[in-house]
This record gives C-alpha cells, structure tokens and sequence, in this order.
C-alpha cells in the first residue's frame, strides 16, 4: 500500500479515472493477411482448440460435404441436416432469429425446441442440439463471439445441449484480431466468447469436455468459395 500510495503522490484527489486519457499504442492487426487468409487463419486455430470445422456455400448451392471446396459445395441446409443426422439429433434448440431456411432440409422428425423463457435447464439438457449464428468471429484466437441477439438466442441455450452447431457468415463476420472484434461488440449486451468446446483439466491435468458448456462444437463457415481455403 505505501509503493501505491507513493505512485500516486502527484495525482490530485478530485481527479477521477476517466479524466486521464489513455494510450492504447498496441497494434489492432498483426500481420498482413487478406480476407481468405484470415478466415483461413480461423479455421486454422478454431480446430487447434478442437472444434469441428465446416464450409458451405449458400443455400442455393449443393454438392458433396466430402469436396467441400470444390464447386458445388454442400448448401448450408443440407449441411446442417447432415450434422444433425450424424449426430442422432432427435431435438433442435431454434433461436427466434434463425433463418428459417438454414432448417428447411432437417426431417420434421426432429423435434424444433424454440428458445423461450419457459424453457429450465432441465428441459435444455434434453435437448440434443442447437444451431445458432454468431456476432464475430476472431481468427488470431480462434474465438467465436455470440451476444444473444434473436439469431444466437440467450446465452443458456448454448451452454446446457451437449452439441453446438454455430454458423459464421465469412468474410463479413471474421476479424483478425481481439481489438477488432471489441470495435463491433456492444459491452452492454450479455457476450460470450467461444473456444472450442467447454474443456477443463484437474490437478493432474486430465482433460475434462462439457463441463461447462457443450462437449462438441461443429463450426459452419459460410460463404463465398473465394474467402478461405481449408
């Protein structure tokens, strides 16, 4: 306390935080990446953290998930019902704000769980997936950002299903690096920033998967063929 009291010997009293200016020198972008760089960047080290990652053309467009950067890549219905199927899913969690046509190829057969207040931490845990959009995505960390708006629904439907399926539009929604993203992230909102899936170790360092949040996490990237390469 006396170094701290030293320190501040000079600052007048009425003085209050926010009357300082602060230097913020350090570099927004690392590198001189361009678009298809960058999203390849994320993909990169979005499956360095172990999350499953996807690419799919728009929805007007179909093909075979096993070329997917080939032409006719898989539309982004197609892939989503796939996962799905893959997964055994029999229940979806459904934002208000999902794009209706992003579920059009998923059998009616699996039960659209549509994100209400109604809905307990019971319910969720019943639920076998969810399928959601993102706010940003930051390729230098492989971070994936959501901030509840309707197209990502509340923070608690991606945090209790065990499987989560996010969708992120590139290049629109890719950054390269943390400063980015903050530039379009409202602090107000209720942020929750991604991974890969939850993880964590013991003492021993014995690694833990869904421990607070979903074990997997499957990445769509969406968009033009032009804007990463996997």
């Amino acid at each position: 306390m006396a170094r701290i009291r030293r320190a501040l010997a000079d600052v007048p009293r009425a003085e209050t935080p926010g009357e300082v200016p602060v230097e913020r020198t350090y570099h927004r972008v690392h590198g001189d990446r361009d678009s298809a760089e960058t999203v390849d960047l994320l993909a990169e080290h979005l499956a360095d953290y172990r999350a499953i990652v996807h690419r799919a053309d728009t929805p007007d467009h179909t093909g075979t998930p096993e070329a997917p950067d080939a032409p006719g890549a898989p539309s982004l219905p197609a892939l989503i019902a796939r996962l799905l199927a893959d997964r055994g899913a029999t229940s979806v969690a459904v934002p208000p704000g999902l794009p209706a046509s992003w579920l059009s190829d998923v059998p009616d057969a699996v039960r659209r769980v549509p994100d209400t207040a109604e809905l307990t931490p019971h319910d969720l845990d019943a639920v076998s997936s969810v399928v959601t959009a993102c706010a940003v995505a930051i390729a230098e960390t492989g971070t994936v950002v959501l901030d509840a708006t309707p197209d990502q629904g509340r923070r608690r439907i991606t945090l209790v299903p065990d499987h989560h399926i996010c969708v992120i539009r590139v290049p629109d929604q890719v950054v390269g690096s943390v400063p980015e993203a903050l530039e379009r992230l409202d602090p107000a909102r209720p942020l929750t920033w991604i991974s890969g899936p939850s993880a964590t170790s013991d003492i021993e360092l014995d690694r833990v998967e869904g421990v607070h949040g979903p074990r997997t996490l499957e990445v769509i990237l969406v968009g033009p063929q032009t804007a990463g390469r996997s």
